[in-house]
């Protein structure tokens, strides 16, 4: 009757502790039978080197990238200088190409200008006036270089000398010439095979035939298409046998008693740039050109 009765918190108490040292009992027994049994050393040093293997990784993709950023950045400034230098290259070809053509040209017109009769001034081609109603060509060279009014002017072009013009302008250092094509030119001309006299004149245009006029119908027989027409020399304009053009057409008229012969010109006058202007009334020095 006079006993105490436990109160329920003091149960609880008692009971808690008695669970917490049935598992500290079990868990110690566990450890001491090597069946639960952790090495941290071991724990900590794979955790550690994962994490370091991982970060290694990123660092060498980062570094990686930066490389190949670096080297394409590299390659692509080689490229930029390779690819001057191959356009300086080619430019200093197409330089040396056309040098050396000039050189070609040059030593052609000079190996003709010494070895032809009559005095001779080289000149050169600074400007044409082709759409006015008559033509003119401009040369560099005048009245200080000996240069007068009326002097043929004839040139060498792909190993084949023509008549290009006449003189009609001089300055001091500029003249200015009226080529074959100009519809005010007359050429006292025969064709070189058959000597027939006739008169070429020109049609207004450096592309265009030119005209042969005054030879007989009855003389067609004796020459053919691609014949040479040279100067006749008479009349003093132009020396002897200087080829003005070929015969690249023949037309028959019938009101006519001579034919109507187109000529190609000998000179390529769109390509033209170096002339000779010939002195008539003066013999070449040949010793002193060489």
């Amino acid at each position: 009757m006079g006993g105490r009765v436990k109160s329920p918190l003091h149960f609880r108490l008692s009971e808690c502790v008695l669970v917490l040292m049935i598992a500290f009992s079990g868990i110690s027994l566990g450890f001491s039978g090597g069946g639960f049994i952790v090495n941290f050393d071991k724990l900590g040093f794979t955790v550690f080197s994962s994490l370091q293997k991982a970060v290694h990784a990123v660092e060498n993709v980062f570094t990686g990238t930066v490389t190949a950023v670096r080297d394409m950045a590299h390659l692509r400034s080689e490229y930029q200088q390779l690819t001057e230098k191959l356009k300086d290259y080619e430019f200093l070809q197409r330089n040396n190409t056309e040098i050396r053509k000039e050189n070609e040209r040059l030593k052609e017109q000079l190996d003709f200008a010494t070895e032809i009769k009559y005095r001779n001034i080289p000149a050169q081609i600074i400007g044409r006036n082709p759409d006015s109603q008559y033509s003119g060509i401009t040369l560099n060279k005048g009245a200080r270089n000996g240069i007068k009014k009326g002097m043929p002017v004839i040139a060498v072009q792909a190993g084949n000398v023509g008549v290009v013009g006449r003189i009609i302008t001089v300055g001091v250092g500029t003249s200015m010439m009226m080529p074959v094509y100009d519809v005010r030119c007359n050429i006292s001309s025969r064709i070189q095979n058959t000597r027939d006299l006739g008169i070429v004149s020109g049609n207004g245009s450096s592309d265009g035939a030119l005209s042969l006029k005054y030879i007989r119908k009855r003389v067609m027989d004796d020459f053919n298409y691609g014949d040479i027409v040279v100067t006749s020399g008479e009349n003093g304009n132009y020396m002897r046998d200087i080829p003005v053009g070929r015969i690249s057409k023949i037309t028959v008229l019938d009101y006519d008693s001579s034919l109507n012969i187109e000529l190609d010109p000998i000179i390529d006058f769109n390509r033209l740039e170096n002339v000779l202007v010939i002195d008539q009334y003066n013999e070449n020095d040949r010793e002193a050109q060489k």
